[in-house]
């Protein structure tokens, strides 16, 4: 049995909605399973709060809950964890400087989503939720 990841977005960003979306289609929930920043109290029982919400998403590893990344590191993370992506962040992680650019455009980005992506009138609630009780199965 593989570990589980949970991914925060935020729920209300074009952007963030559709790399989620992206990222369902590629998992199917094999791996990672969602929540949106705006869902306080799921939020509130992994012990993550609206500042922390404010640095960008946040990846947790679900059987080590103090393990998180957040941010670009979340982003890397994420792709290092999908088949055959590892050989990419491990690329970009080497060449030098990529990392420090890559961190400030992640910092603009997420400063500027709804300014530069729009925002949603509805919040997307993924196909495979974080479950109030632990891990679901899809």
């Amino acid at each position: 049995m593989g570990k589980y990841f949970y991914v925060i977005y935020d729920g209300l960003c074009n952007l963030c909605v559709n790399l989620v979306k992206l990222l369902e289609q590629l998992d199917q929930g094999k791996t990672f399973q969602y929540v949106p920043m705006q869902a306080e109290e799921t939020l509130k029982n992994l012990g993550i709060t609206p500042k922390d919400c404010e640095q960008g998403m946040i990846l947790l590893e679900t059987d080590e809950p103090f393990r998180r990344w957040q941010g670009s590191d979340a982003a890397e993370e994420i792709g290092r964890i999908l088949p055959m992506g590892f050989l990419f962040v491990e690329a970009y992680r080497r060449l030098p400087g990529l990392k420090w650019m890559g961190d400030r455009v992640y910092e603009q980005v997420r400063d500027n989503r709804y300014d530069w992506f729009g925002g949603r009138d509805r919040l997307y609630e993924s196909e495979y939720p974080v479950c109030e009780t632990g891990h679901c199965k899809p």
